[in-house]
């Protein structure tokens, strides 16, 4: 968390600054998929990382978790290296691309999440290609987002979770034409 503040008074990482808030917004909203969609041994991409929520605080609850942290930005990616090391993470990698720079052949996965990221026809189009058979893609959104997209009939979702002390954000994991 301090490095989170230190870094976000010179790179925009986050709005949200009390550390309670921290805690229960990033930490908070991140664990609460570890304990709601099985998140076990496997690979996860984290599309559009930002300050690296939702994906580094489930590696650091899941030892057997394989993370590819995914975004454009120099500065965060920066950032997103600095966290890496200084916490000593092990099994985790930051790509400084845009999601459809990753070439689809190069890696598969069996978890793809998101959190605030616009153009979702895209991340679903994307995660589609890249999910193995029995993969799942995990959203953080709002509930007018996770309505809308859990229209997508091409996939499978399960109902929108309700994120604990919240009243319009919630988790939505869907899987591309699988059961899940």
């Amino acid at each position: 968390m301090s490095l989170l503040l230190r870094w976000n008074q010179r790179v925009s990482l986050t709005t949200v600054v009390d550390p309670i808030e921290i805690l229960r917004f990033h930490f908070g909203e991140s664990l609460f998929a570890a304990s709601s969609v099985p998140i076990g041994k496997g690979r996860l991409a984290d599309v559009g990382s930002g300050a690296g929520f939702p994906a580094l605080p489930l590696r650091m609850a899941t030892q057997e978790l394989e993370v590819t942290l995914i975004e454009s930005n120099a500065k965060k990616t920066a950032f997103l290296s600095e966290v890496v090391r200084n916490l000593g993470l092990d099994q985790v990698e930051v790509l400084r691309l845009r999601a459809q720079q990753v070439k689809s052949n190069a890696l598969q996965f069996d978890y793809v999440t998101a959190r605030a990221v616009g153009d979702y026809k895209a991340l679903l189009s994307w995660s589609s290609e890249r999910l193995t058979p029995h993969g799942m893609l995990i959203l953080w959104l709002g509930q007018d987002d996770a309505r809308a997209i859990a229209g997508e009939d091409s996939w499978i979702w399960r109902e929108p979770m309700l994120i604990p002390g919240s009243t319009r954000r919630y988790i939505l994991v869907g899987s591309p034409g699988a059961e899940i």
